[in-house]
């Protein structure tokens, strides 16, 4: 790797005024989001009431988003400032591997939250031996681990490439396909790679959640009570709303091809699951659920 590389972000180009305007709305979307989600892992950790694994799951999922958001945000901001921003191979590569393991431990979080609701709706007399502090803790630092180690793999691979002496990358962060577009070297072995690695994170969860959630529909179905069924349903409706949002970005994005003028489309549609989906997680799973908002008057 020739660490003399300088990446230039070419962000959203545009009028000064149009920059600001975006400026002052990330920028609070950015500190409502950090706030937010604080919020979250406070309520849980301060709470009696919260301590289920749903809700110890959730704190995961929030500190997720922190990373995520953290790890693009500031700079992003940085280039409505200066309109655009540069940055060395190192920098980008760094980006890169903490935005990938937060979106892959993301993607496995969703999986095993899947498999909760799955236990808690289908399996309820078997639920409190199933899912027991132990298997619950051994789920999480398998996802971290495992999210962690593919991606420490990539990233390596990913230094290894040669890069010219300046690149231009017309995107708001380090993302894997524009880092290499912008790459000298034969890429092929390292999309290889990415995709062999990315499918027990990526494509294995996305059909344990699709298997989990036909199961719940069913069995939710054959509940003759129409207000046990309403509250079944409404026990797992914010996390299929967080699935359905998280999982209909990335398709839409890592599966269409980004030429053209499909790249500014893309960008935004990167602004979903980056900025976005960090910021309504919280709101979702706040706003739909009785126990959160009854601990968070408490403890106001």
């Amino acid at each position: 790797m020739n660490n003399a590389t300088t990446i230039l972000l070419l962000g959203f180009p545009g009028p000064y005024s149009f920059r600001i305007v975006f400026f002052l709305f990330f920028f609070i979307t950015f500190l409502t989001t950090i706030c937010g989600n604080l919020m979250v892992i406070t309520l849980v950790a301060y709470s009696k009431s919260l301590q289920s694994p749903m809700y110890l799951f959730l704190t995961q999922l929030t500190t997720s988003d922190i990373i995520t958001t953290s790890s693009i945000v500031p700079n992003m901001l940085h280039m409505f400032l200066n309109n655009g921003s540069s940055m060395s191979i190192s920098q980008c590569i760094t980006q890169l591997f903490f935005f990938g393991s937060s979106e892959a431990f993301e993607c496995l979080l969703l999986t095993v939250m899947s498999y909760d609701r799955y236990l808690a709706i289908c399996r309820p007399l078997h639920y409190e031996s199933v899912m027991n502090p132990r298997l619950l803790l051994q789920l999480v630092i398998t996802s971290w681990t495992l999210s962690i180690s593919i991606n420490v793999i990539i990233t390596v691979n990913v230094s290894q490439l040669q890069f010219c002496r300046s690149a231009v990358i017309n995107h708001f962060f380090c993302d894997f396909d524009p880092v290499l577009r912008v790459s000298c070297s034969n890429i092929f072995r390292t999309k290889l790679l990415s995709t062999i690695l990315n499918f027990p994170v990526i494509m294995c969860p996305f059909l344990i959640v699709v298997i989990s959630y036909a199961s719940i529909v069913h069995t939710i179905l054959r509940i003759q009570s129409i207000s046990h069924r309403q509250k079944a349903f409404s026990t797992c409706g914010s996390h299929l709303t967080v699935v359905s949002i998280f999982y209909g970005t990335l398709i839409s994005i890592y599966t269409s091809p980004i030429e053209g003028k499909s790249v500014a489309l893309h960008k935004y549609l990167s602004l979903a699951y980056t900025v976005l989906t960090p910021l309504t997680n919280p709101v979702i799973y706040c706003l739909r659920n009785k126990e959160i908002t009854e601990a968070f008057k408490k403890i106001l």
